[in-house]
């Protein structure tokens, strides 16, 4: 089987190319460009570089949310484009799912990503990766105090990783009264190998769709509409 998996879902653009055993090729990219203009040119590195046509692909994965609304559209946009010209179904994969897979094996310690979603809120999850994947709190946009209570709650010692984690470490140093170590660099941003790792499990669970199924998973209203909201308006689908 050959996967490709994209990630653009925050700050870092990111492809893969991966079967079942091996990670064939990673392109990541974190540095002064938009999404729009890294990610079909690292996707088509990739694919030249391996000397593989996208119509080998057996499935394509895709970070689907939440994250930033923008780069959420263009993931998506990429992936849907894709499954439709290719034929090839889809694995949509929640964004904190795949972060977490970073550091997947970590048994003795719960994994909890951390996106930053402004406002003092983060996008977030904790996990459990031992001999299997578990949900412990499955991904919400919230203050970040909620989640360290939610980790103080249960007690076990953890890992923070994302880029939350610098934004508000103040308050998990301040507020977490468990034993926490932070990600170290290489392991603490999004990257399509990790998204691919997540889509192997659910791929042999058959939980795949077409690319007409697949939309992105916000989680919350963007800027736009809550700012239309503040002042009155209503948005296009309001009854």
């Amino acid at each position: 089987m050959k996967l490709l998996a994209l990630d653009s879902s925050g700050l870092v653009a990111s492809v893969a190319v991966m079967t079942e055993e091996v990670l064939l090729a990673e392109y990541s990219l974190n540095y002064k460009k938009t999404h729009s203009q890294t990610l079909l040119p690292m996707l088509d590195e990739v694919v030249k570089m391996l000397g593989i046509g996208l119509e080998e692909m057996d499935a394509i994965a895709v970070a689907g949310g939440p994250g930033s609304f923008t780069g959420l559209r263009i993931g998506s946009a990429t992936a849907k484009g894709l499954g439709l010209a290719l034929n090839k179904p889809l694995i949509h994969i929640p964004t904190l799912e795949a972060l977490a897979c970073n550091l997947y094996g970590t048994q003795e310690t719960l994994v909890c990503p951390m996106m930053d979603a402004r406002r003092n809120q983060v996008y977030t999850g904790i996990y459990r990766l031992g001999d299997r994947f578990e949900v412990l709190e499955d991904q919400k946009a919230c203050p970040v105090e909620e989640v360290i209570e939610d980790c103080n709650r249960l007690g076990e010692s953890v890992i923070f990783l994302g880029d939350g984690v610098p934004v508000y470490k103040n308050f998990i140093e301040e507020g977490a009264r468990i034993d926490f170590r932070l990600a170290p660099p290489h392991l603490s941003r999004q990257r399509a190998g990790a998204v691919g790792m997540r889509a192997l499990m659910l791929y042999r669970e058959g939980k795949t769709q077409t690319a007409a199924e697949h939309v992105p998973v916000y989680l919350r209203k963007s800027q736009a509409e809550r700012e239309l909201i503040q002042k009155g308006g209503h948005l296009p689908d309001d009854d």
